[in-house]
């Protein structure tokens, strides 16, 4: 087990004592159960959309409206 320091304001100091004191722990205890509650950070994703469609690469707000809707709503 490694020691590690802590700054805790007194309003986090003192409730961290008075939930030792009522949970019959050590501080130490509270903390460790404290921070294995909290929970893992989740990587970040990284998608890469290269090369998946063919075309210009144009912006789809250069097409015109019109030919955007060119066939909607047909079967």
């Amino acid at each position: 087990m490694r020691k590690t320091s802590a700054y805790l304001t007194d309003e986090l100091a003192a409730r961290l004592r008075r939930i030792a004191e009522a949970e019959g722990r050590s501080q130490a205890e509270v903390l460790r159960a404290a921070i294995e509650a909290y929970p893992e950070p989740t990587p970040l994703r990284h998608i890469h959309a290269d090369g998946i469609a063919e075309g210009p690469g144009d912006s789809i707000a250069d097409i015109p409206e019109e030919e955007l809707l060119e066939g909607f709503g047909e079967e």
